[in-house]
C-alpha cells in the first residue's frame, strides 16, 4: 500500500495540470489558430480552424470528465498501472501542451498530443469501468 499511496496525489496532481493548461489554451488560442493559418486568411477560414479547435478541446474536457469520474469514485484510484499510464500521459501533455502554447505550434499538433495524452489514459479508463462494473471484477 505505501508504494501506491504516492502515485494517488501524483495522478491528482499531474491531472489537475494538463486540466490547467487546457482551460488556459481556450483563453489563449488565438494566437494558436494564426499559427495554423497562412499569413493571409480570410474569416472563414480563421472560423472553421477555431470550430476544430474548440472542438479538440471540448472532447479533452469529456476524456478528463471520465478520467476524473474514475479517479474519484475509486474504481482506478489504486490501481497502479492505471495511475502510471495516466501520470506519464498527463505530464507530458502539460509540457507538451505549454509548449504548444508559448511556441505557437501548429493545430495539427494537438491531435497527437490529444491521441497520446488524453485518449490513452481515457480508454484505459474506461476498461477499468466495464471491468469493474461489467465484468464485476477487482482489477488489481
Amino acid at each position: 500500500m505505501g508504494r501506491v499511496s504516492g502515485l494517488v496525489p501524483s495522478r491528482f496532481l499531474t491531472l489537475l495540470a494538463h486540466l490547467v493548461v487546457v482551460i488556459t489554451l481556450f483563453w489563449s488560442r488565438d494566437s494558436n489558430i494564426q499559427a495554423c493559418l497562412p499569413l493571409t486568411f480570410t474569416p472563414e477560414e480563421y472560423d472553421k480552424q477555431d470550430i476544430q479547435l474548440v472542438a479538440a478541446l471540448s472532447v479533452t474536457l469529456g476524456l478528463f470528465a471520465v478520467e476524473l469520474a474514475g479517479f474519484l469514485s475509486g474504481v482506478s484510484m489504486f490501481n497502479s498501472t492505471q495511475s502510471l499510464i495516466s501520470i506519464g500521459a498527463h505530464c507530458s501533455a502539460s509540457v507538451a501542451l505549454s509548449f504548444f502554447i508559448f511556441e505557437r505550434w501548429e493545430c495539427t499538433t494537438y491531435w497527437y498530443i490529444f491521441v497520446f495524452c488524453s485518449a490513452l489514459p481515457a480508454v484505459t479508463e474506461m476498461a477499468l469501468f466495464v471491468t469493474v462494473f461489467g465484468l464485476k471484477k477487482k482489477p488489481f
